[in-house]
């Protein structure tokens, strides 16, 4: 199911299943050339603080262990697999101005 709705995202990268997750970031950092700073992560277990020493800005999720949540940046309100990415998404967005334009694109007003 998650290979299927990445594929309908259209979503490049999608691992699963990997517990040494630093070669998969350096793998796709240069695939999209693209500099760890400016990356987002978010997870939920010990194996996902390296990464969060790595990148720009770490989420973890309401179900986090408290050790990966006390190694994040923001803790997300909502769980793992209950809108956690979702969450982080539209927070992404805010930041970046987006928001606005995608609210009146769905005619959403408010």
């Amino acid at each position: 199911a998650t290979v299927e709705r990445a594929r309908q995202a259209k979503m490049k990268y999608v691992y699963q299943g990997h517990i040494e997750k630093i070669p998969i970031l350096e793998e796709i950092l240069r695939d999209a050339q693209v500099d760890a700073q400016r990356v987002a992560f978010i997870g939920d277990d010990f194996t996902d603080v390296v990464l969060f020493n790595r990148v720009g800005l770490s989420f973890a999720t309401a179900n986090a262990r408290e050790e990966v949540k006390r190694s994040a940046a923001y803790v997300t309100r909502a769980r793992g697999g209950d809108g956690a990415v979702r969450e982080v998404c539209e927070i992404l967005l805010q930041a970046k101005g987006i928001w606005p334009e995608i609210l009146r694109k769905y005619e959403i007003h408010g």
